[in-house]
């Protein structure tokens, strides 16, 4: 990935006595996909709009390509934003859509009609110059909203949960076509979602936040398989957590019951919390592993079965692509890599804070 585009140092930002953002530090790189990811109200949506010049931070400074722009107006950024409603002109037809921001600046007939040609074939939506956007579909018209801002050829492009509105089938092909887009075109994308599975799919990095703060950034594979904290791993897919002791290093006593794993450094008989995923449960015969069960509850999810399975009073999520009828007698098993460890928080505002700075 290339060098630091973007540079948001000590931000912070309140509406009324509400703090949304709380002393935010956060850097994008060059051509990355960057995803901000976090439930509703974490300041996601406010990171975004502080990059795009719609909301100016009360503290803290936005550098990008090394000068600050902090209070540079949204159109004298190098920069387009794509937002959940596509707002385009619906009196307009799409190739004057997509001209719009041409037009403004100025440039030649002939320049913009190659850009309307070069950015419809880009979106896979050649020949629908003199369409109007009512006659298009959620998905049509967000791949307008998208090459319109493609046009201006911005060094970042700005997604605020742009797929938000359309069914699932849509949405997947959207995240495959924004993918193919980031590779041709070599832009950085800064993308907004509360979509856990959006953000694994598309991202280089993801910065999950919470309440204003930044729990975790890492690659998707960092973020789901080595949570920060109880948040994390709770927000990013299906997780069994568990209060714990750390017993000594490699070994921690969950319900009761020692599990061999793999982590250290943690103490002696120290409160942890585990996390271990539903697909990292093994059943087996009873007593054939660390502790016995019952099946609780099936689904059957298409790929792989959805099971809770009670053991020593909690209920397990199991997901296994082998079937065990509800009422089944079983053992379960974890491999000890599968045993993620984390420091519990040490009150209530750690809580919402990164724990392992």
């Amino acid at each position: 990935m290339g060098r630091k585009l973007i540079d948001l140092v000590h931000i912070s930002k309140s509406f009324g006595n509400n703090l949304v953002l709380d002393d935010m530090n956060l850097y994008i790189r060059e051509n990355e996909f960057l995803t901000l990811l976090g439930p509703s109200g974490c300041g996601k949506t406010t990171t975004l709009r502080i990059i795009g010049g719609f909301e100016t931070p009360d503290k803290g400074k936005v550098i990008f390509d090394s000068e600050e722009i902090t209070n540079l107006a949204p159109n004298k950024r190098q920069l387009n934003t794509v937002f959940q409603k596509y707002a385009l002109f619906t009196h307009m037809t799409i190739e004057e859509n997509i001209a719009f921001g041409l037009k403004i600046k100025n440039k030649s007939k002939a320049y913009i009609h190659d850009k309307i040609k070069y950015a419809l074939k880009l979106v896979n939506l050649e020949g629908f110059e003199k369409r109007m956007p009512d006659s298009l579909s959620g998905g049509q018209q967000q791949r307008i909203a998208i090459a319109r801002a493609i046009v201006n050829e911005p060094k970042v492009l700005l997604l605020d949960e742009p797929l938000g509105a359309l069914d699932l089938k849509l949405r997947q092909d959207m995240q495959y076509e924004l993918i193919r887009l980031k590779n041709e075109l070599g832009i950085t994308f800064v993308y907004v979602t509360h979509d856990q599975e959006e953000a694994l799919t598309m991202s280089d990095t993801i910065v999950v936040m919470n309440q204003g703060y930044i729990q975790q950034i890492g690659s998707p594979e960092d973020i789901y398989n080595e949570p920060e904290n109880a948040f994390v791993a709770d927000f990013i897919g299906d997780s069994n957590i568990f209060p714990a002791i750390m017993v000594r290093d490699k070994l921690v006593k969950i319900l009761d019951t020692p599990f061999p794993c793999v982590d250290k450094g943690f103490g002696e008989n120290k409160p942890v919390d585990a996390v271990i995923r539903p697909e990292d449960v093994t059943l087996t015969e009873p007593e054939a592993g660390i502790l016995d069960g019952v099946v609780t509850h099936l689904i059957f999810k298409g790929v792989h079965y959805e099971m809770e399975v009670l053991a020593n009073g909690f209920e397990w999520l199991v997901h296994s692509t082998k079937m065990y009828p509800v009422g089944t007698k079983v053992g379960l098993f974890v491999d000890p890599f599968n045993i993620q460890i984390m420091n519990k928080p040490e009150s209530e505002d750690e809580e919402a804070t990164v724990i392992d700075e």
